[in-house]
């Protein structure tokens, strides 16, 4: 059997001050990419394209390092680290932003070491899609293509994204974010509306209620682990994207994707994250974990066949 293929993510490393019900965490290590990487990781090796500035130490970059991620392309800039600060309240789906500082990712332009150019997984996390464009051009031949996006981009730059959406295989957002790209209200109609602008397969977080994934053999639905203790959504639809994306790299290795077995890694990996704030509870996972509660996932969504009269 073959190794799983490697992913190179290029994304965003930060420092969030998050305020939910439940806790506060302050300056702690956050960012698509960071969350990306931690949960990929578990599944093959990962290369993290990105930029900190001055202010970012070694103990922040521990978790990453802990985790085998691939630093190289992490460029260390003049000025201060990426900062985001947000508080949840009842409703966890929806955060409410209050503060941004962009600090060094305003200027970011992501530098690929040349012995990644081949890397054969690229996931393309939430930032300006023209960087995303600039990444995918430079690559070269990759097999699986993902890329992310948000609301902010969707409405700031639609041309420049719909030509990102033409190079990518596979393509994540909200429900929300569907619905504002395509004009479409009914989300089945959104994600073949996706489709036909490129990506084969479209996936759609839905938060508490789960992800659709729209593939080529139709929609799959995974419902979101039933949890007792949720303290920090942050981070979740990154951590699905490494889950989701790091199970097709194994596939890689094996013949076929099998989207619906990364649809239910990818939300094994979400709730972990939601389990903590920052990376605490993906840190002291352990590949037993992993498996228990992938397993969790089948006995919940087993049922017996259709029986007729």
């Amino acid at each position: 059997m073959r190794e799983p293929a490697p992913i190179l993510v290029v994304g965003s490393v930060a420092l969030d001050t998050v305020r939910t019900p439940f806790g506060e965490a302050v300056e702690a290590l956050g960012g698509s990419a960071t969350h990306f990487s931690a949960a990929a990781s578990f599944l093959t090796p990962v290369r993290l394209v990105g930029v900190v500035g001055q202010d970012f130490t070694d103990e922040h970059l521990r978790p990453l390092v802990e985790r085998g991620v691939d630093l190289e392309g992490l460029v260390r800039a003049p000025g201060r680290t990426f900062r985001w600060s947000g508080e949840y309240g009842e409703d966890l789906n929806n955060p409410t932003t209050l503060d941004t500082q962009l600090n060094v990712f305003a200027s970011f332009d992501p530098v690929l070491p040349a012995a990644w150019l081949d890397t054969p997984v690229v996931f393309l996390a939430n930032i300006d899609p023209v960087l995303q464009e600039r990444v995918v051009d430079r690559m070269r031949s990759p097999r699986l293509v993902a890329a992310d996006t948000m609301n902010y981009w969707i409405g700031s730059k639609p041309a420049e994204l719909r030509r990102v959406l033409a190079k990518v295989g596979i393509f994540l957002c909200n429900d929300a974010e569907a619905r504002q790209l395509t004009g479409r209200r009914n989300l089945v109609d959104a994600a073949e509306e996706i489709r036909r602008l490129g990506p084969d397969v479209v996936v759609l977080k839905r938060g508490e209620h789960g992800v659709l994934v729209f593939d080529p053999e139709g929609p799959f639905a995974v419902p979101a682990y039933p949890l007792q203790r949720i303290l920090d959504p942050t981070g979740a639809g990154d951590a699905f994207a490494g889950g989701f994306l790091g199970s097709l790299a194994v596939d890689l290795g094996r013949g076929k994707p099998d989207y619906r077995r990364a649809a239910v890694m990818g939300s094994v990996m979400a709730s972990f994250q939601v389990e903590s704030f920052s990376l605490e509870r993906v840190r002291s996972l352990t590949p037993a974990d992993i498996e228990a509660r992938y397993l969790a996932f089948e006995r919940l969504t087993r049922f017996p066949a259709y029986a007729r009269e």
